[in-house]
């Protein structure tokens, strides 16, 4: 609520002047982790499937990262349904409630998609979902990225034959961007109408 701050210089992007900052300030944290988690980090390529975990808006903007790269498939997983139709607008084509089902997210997934997803985005720092985001990915080239922060004793636990079969698990941290010169791309992104907040 201050009208001046005192900021360090490494920490101060210049972005278009024209830009709206109640809109454009969602995209110095969440949304160009989600975002950036996608585009820079899981890369998927045109026609490709997309797991995002998570539709909050960290999720949404991951589920845009897919939607921009060209996925032909966005299945977002959350267990809030109410989320679903939001998550629409940002790029998802399918959605899975783990609670309507009785066996693990992974295999509905890998029913779902042949084997499994050739990218997934963790944005929950739920523990089991960033278990679920890596054991869905496809053997041989599927990649999982994993965005939320987990409870500091938390622990990853997976069979080594994931590993074995040619899986990659990722993490990032602010979408890989470097806020000085990347957000001011990415606040261009919006002002062109390519980017939904």
């Amino acid at each position: 609520f201050s009208e001046y701050t005192v900021m360090h210089v490494g920490c101060v992007a210049k972005i278009n002047p024209e830009a709206p900052l109640d809109k454009v300030c969602v995209l110095s944290c969440g949304i160009s982790t989600g975002l950036g988690a996608t585009i820079n980090v899981a890369k998927p390529r045109k026609g490709s499937t997309v797991a995002i975990f998570g539709l909050g808006a960290v999720g949404l903007a991951a589920a845009e990262g897919a939607r921009i790269s060209g996925a032909s498939r966005i299945i977002g997983i959350d267990l809030n349904p109410n989320r679903f139709e939001e998550a629409k607008k940002f790029g998802c084509t399918e959605f899975i409630n783990p609670k309507d089902h009785d066996k693990p997210v992974q295999q509905v997934l890998a029913e779902m998609t042949n084997g499994g997803v050739d990218r997934s985005v963790e944005c929950t720092g739920n523990i089991h979902a960033m278990i679920q985001a890596f054991e869905c990915v496809h053997d041989g080239w599927g990649v999982a990225v994993l965005v939320g922060v987990p409870h500091k004793d938390a622990e990853f636990k997976t069979h080594p034959m994931n590993f074995l079969s040619e899986r990659t698990l990722k993490g990032t941290f602010f979408g890989n961007y470097k806020p000085r010169t990347d957000l001011p791309n990415v606040v261009e992104m919006y002002m062109k109408k390519e980017l939904e907040v």
